[in-house]
């Protein structure tokens, strides 16, 4: 009676033992993933502008841009079809206003960091990033946002301001730094005030709150 029940223990101690060390080693599914792959997916854009590569793109490079890679979804003229507008929009007067890039959407920055990340639908990222600046800088001037000659860059791109910047309250303004080192920095527009970089821009501490 001892030796049927030492019998049966013994392949179940052994299959344990096997588990124990097959769970220790890992599951040995996929391969490493290197920094090199990961740097590639760490593309990260800030509303002040940090992350942005480089690049440059115009209203006019992205119009052509647009028509090949987004009207057959968002309209010819970005008016909206199988997929949402993005240009025009009625000044928000409720929740249930249409939210578009001109009536909504408070940092350009994070319109470029949205396109790139998922756009065109099919293949997301599959644009070069002058493509990517290009069609930012289309949707900006068809709503009168930016100059048909502007050039949207990794410097030019954050300084635009957008309408709807002020109908945003910062959430956790108690997480703002009081410490101005510690504040981040933007590119604001001026009127080619004292100070400025080829009389148009000034750097200055970037405040979520304005």
């Amino acid at each position: 009676m001892f030796t049927s029940k030492f019998r049966y223990a013994a392949p179940l101690t052994a299959l344990i033992l096997l588990s124990s060390t097959a769970l220790a080693e890992g599951p040995n599914l996929g391969i490493p993933v290197t920094q090199a792959e990961m740097a590639a997916w760490d593309i990260n854009i800030l509303p002040d502008g940090s992350g942005l590569p480089p690049g440059s793109g115009t209203p006019a490079q992205g119009a052509v841009v647009f028509t090949a890679h987004c009207a057959a979804c968002h309209g010819a003229n970005g008016e909206g079809g199988l997929a949402n507008q993005i240009n025009g929009g009625d000044a928000p007067t409720g929740m249930g206003t249409r939210k578009t890039i001109a009536n909504h959407w408070p940092y350009t920055s994070t319109v470029f960091n949205y396109i790139r990340r998922s756009m065109p639908f099919e293949a997301p990222r599959s644009l070069s990033d002058d493509d990517y600046y290009a069609i930012v800088a289309w949707i900006l001037a068809e709503n009168g946002i930016i100059d048909e000659d502007a050039v949207m860059n990794a410097e030019t791109l954050p300084a635009v301001r957008m309408p709807s910047l002020e109908r945003f309250v910062f959430r956790y303004p108690t997480m703002i730094p009081s410490d101005p080192e510690r504040v981040s920095r933007r590119w604001m527009r001026t009127d080619a005030a004292p100070g400025s970089v080829n009389g148009l821009y000034r750097e200055q501490p970037f405040d979520p709150r304005h």
